[in-house]
């Protein structure tokens, strides 16, 4: 019995031992490190993006709603409102890209666009002598809260493809080793003009 069990402790002893090796970390200057950096850098490039977008396609869906809403009004031009409506899907369309962005004139067609269809929307949905129905109202600050936060979604991937970008530019000859595409990567454009 005793022989038992100085062989169970001896085992026991044997598998903790075993079971508590701290696996083997990545070489921060590997290749490997390398790759699994840029992944992380371009998964939180693609989140702002995304971010942004999602933003931008809630201020369109609340146009549409709120062009809806106001054709329930009294007295209202439906012709006009059918031509705000037309306007407006057709913004998602004429949307850049994260790399048609890279000509700053498309950036700035689309943001004209966009102010030039809110600002009669809002001539419409709020005029000066009567006060807007709540659901307007409310469609209204939603639109308004959201173009707001536009300048904050482009400063923060700005920030987000420029942390990219430098690593990029550091880590070239890693890249080339990764190969595939990786040796492929190019920077990618900010909304912030490079002088």
């Amino acid at each position: 019995m005793k022989r038992l069990t100085s062989l169970f402790l001896t085992l026991v002893t044997l598998t903790t031992f075993s079971c508590n090796r701290t696996p083997k970390g990545i070489d921060p200057a590997s290749v490997q490190a390398v790759k699994v950096q840029l992944d992380i850098l371009q998964d939180t490039v693609d989140a702002r993006w995304q971010e942004m977008q999602t933003s931008d396609d809630a201020k369109l869906h609340a146009t549409r709603q709120l062009l809806r809403e106001l054709t329930t009004q009294p007295g209202i031009d439906r012709t006009r409102l059918a031509q705000l409506q037309y306007a407006n899907d057709r913004l998602a369309h004429r949307r850049y890209t994260q790399q048609t962005m890279a000509e700053s004139a498309l950036i700035d067609a689309y943001d004209t666009a966009q102010d030039s269809l809110l600002r009669v929307v809002y001539a419409v949905a709020l005029p000066p002598d009567q006060e807007p129905a709540a659901p307007i109202k409310t469609l209204t600050n939603q639109i308004q809260s959201a173009d707001a936060e536009l300048v904050n979604f482009r400063i923060r991937y700005d920030q987000a493809a420029s942390r990219f970008n430098n690593y990029l530019q550091v880590h070239t000859a890693e890249l080339e080793q990764l190969g595939g595409k990786y040796s492929k990567l190019r920077p990618l454009p900010l909304f912030t003009l490079q002088e």
